[in-house]
């Protein structure tokens, strides 16, 4: 009896094996659909918004958006009046999206419309939940705000070790703030030396063509 109280038993399953198998039908179905996906990660107030703002004003309705927040639809309607569709996830309190919660809002967005090319998900803000979890996406971007401090990078590797995009926003701060550009670059590439790094302020505009001309390369 003691001996059967003391055995230790192995868990073969992941506990994210759900979540990954949801993904990997996401990204199948917008494979067939021609559809080139982003998860863009960050700290609230870093600017996610306001870049998708100016990348609806770039691409139009070939761009549709899922956003996730906490709660209120303010986000997404921020990008509708910025010119594209836009589905609201509200979590009720769950730091991140998951995979279902992005199978649920594809089922309202038209993924058969005429150009449409690129779906961004803006990820609820935070720098350490969302980095676990595969939505179905085809690109990782993880965003930093100067405000923040160049720090950020090394206390937050589980994000920044693993995106496939490196964004510095509000860069225009820079000449005002204690942020060393070169040093965030830097100690990001030590731990991910395949990222690719844009500089940006998406309230001037500065590097966000750029961006999305970059982004515009990956389609189809």
């Amino acid at each position: 009896m003691a001996e059967e109280k003391n055995r230790k038993v192995k868990i073969a399953e992941k506990i994210l094996d759900k979540n990954d198998l949801m993904a990997a039908v996401n990204r199948e179905l917008l494979s067939a659909k021609g559809i080139f996906s982003i998860n863009l990660i960050s700290s609230p107030g870093a600017g996610k918004t306001t870049i998708l703002e100016y990348m609806a004003g770039y691409f139009g309705p070939r761009m549709a958006v899922i956003e996730g927040d906490i709660q209120t639809r303010r986000d997404a309607e921020r990008v509708e009046r910025a010119g594209c569709p836009a589905v609201q996830i509200e979590t009720g309190g769950a730091c991140h999206l998951d995979a279902l919660a992005v199978k649920k809002a594809l089922e309202s967005i038209d993924l058969d419309a005429e150009n449409l090319d690129l779906l961004a998900i803006e990820n609820v803000g935070n720098l350490i939940c969302p980095s676990g979890y595969d939505l179905g996406e085809n690109m990782k971007i993880g965003l930093l705000s100067v405000p923040e401090g160049d720090d950020k990078v090394m206390k937050y590797p589980s994000l920044f070790s693993t995106v496939d995009v490196f964004l510095i926003n509000k860069i225009d701060l820079a000449p005002y703030l204690d942020f060393d550009v070169d040093r965030a670059i830097e100690e990001c590439r030590n731990m991910n030396p395949d990222v690719t790094v844009f500089t940006l302020s998406a309230k001037t505009g500065e590097g966000m063509d750029d961006f999305c001309i970059f982004l515009e390369s990956n389609f189809h």
